[in-house]
């Protein structure tokens, strides 16, 4: 009898631990004029505990970019390159600022904690590449 609970509670445990966050980003333009570096992206946080991802996956809007953002249980394939940085506070924030410099202060993330951006379609792909290399992130092509 005790075991039909016990079971019950090690899978759910086992399915939250299980599920990948990750979050579907799509950019555009609120202007035709305004060109945009990012229009279809997903990321998650690898080495986090499962709902990590939930307050930077929230939608926003920015001056003259549209951002819609809507959590996902993993980021889907057909991406054209990846972006891999190290997790800090302000990447927690905002996923466009992953860091391979270590963050300091109360609250610190895990040192082995990674951002993985995977783009799907961007306007300058040799601009997303260079603001993931200039960011501190290590860049790999899709094959």
């Amino acid at each position: 009898m005790l075991l039909k609970p016990l079971s019950a509670l090690v899978a759910s445990l086992a399915c939250s631990y299980a599920m990948a966050d990750a979050c579907q980003v799509s950019t555009r333009s609120a202007s035709e004029r305004i060109p945009s570096p990012e229009n279809e992206s997903c990321y998650e946080y690898r080495n986090m505990p499962a709902g990590s991802i939930d307050w930077s996956c929230s939608n926003e809007s920015k001056d003259m970019l549209h951002t819609e953002k809507r959590k996902v249980q993993r980021c889907d394939s057909g991406h054209f390159g990846q972006c891999s940085a190290r997790l800090t506070q302000a990447s927690l924030a905002d996923h466009s600022a992953g860091s391979d410099r270590a963050s300091s202060g109360i609250g610190q993330v895990p040192e082995n904690a990674r951002l993985i951006t995977y783009y799907y379609s961007a306007a300058d792909k040799a601009q997303v590449r260079q603001d993931c290399e200039n960011g501190g992130g290590s860049w790999q092509d899709s094959p």
